[in-house]
């Protein structure tokens, strides 16, 4: 069992977001984002890091920082992703250690599974399917 990467995900009211994301950006700290194809506004922001850059993040694979606009699909929140090998391994081994894990949900090409971890922060471990 291993971990492939983390994902910080955070959804803000979207004036937040956008000055979170621009905070980040080429024209604050420098992270490069990734191209979120043509839209108007803020739609949203991923800032790849460390050596997957924009191929980690199309297969799924790597670290990552997101950044959304919070809306009614999507409420606010901050969350830990962890990206690992085997999703359905990890369950298990977090139920037999008896953790009470949610899941999964198979959605965007992954496996997920959540867990609420202390202080209520959300967190989600998952793995490419096929």
């Amino acid at each position: 069992m291993k971990v492939l990467g983390l994902r910080f995900c955070k959804v803000a009211h979207a004036d937040d977001a956008k000055a979170l994301a621009e905070m980040l950006g080429e024209n604050g700290l420098g992270l490069a984002a990734g191209d979120m194809g043509p839209a108007e506004g803020f739609q949203g922001a991923v800032f790849p890091v460390g050596g997957d850059g924009k191929a980690g993040v199309e297969a799924g694979l790597g670290s990552w920082i997101e950044i959304w606009p919070a809306g009614a699909a999507m409420p606010e929140m901050t969350m830990l992703q962890i990206v690992v090998d085997d999703a359905d391994a990890w369950a298990a081994r977090a139920r037999a250690n008896g953790l009470d894990v949610k899941g999964p949900d198979d959605a965007h090409g992954e496996r997920i599974y959540y867990l609420e971890g202390p202080g209520g922060l959300p967190i989600s471990f998952q793995s490419r399917v096929g």
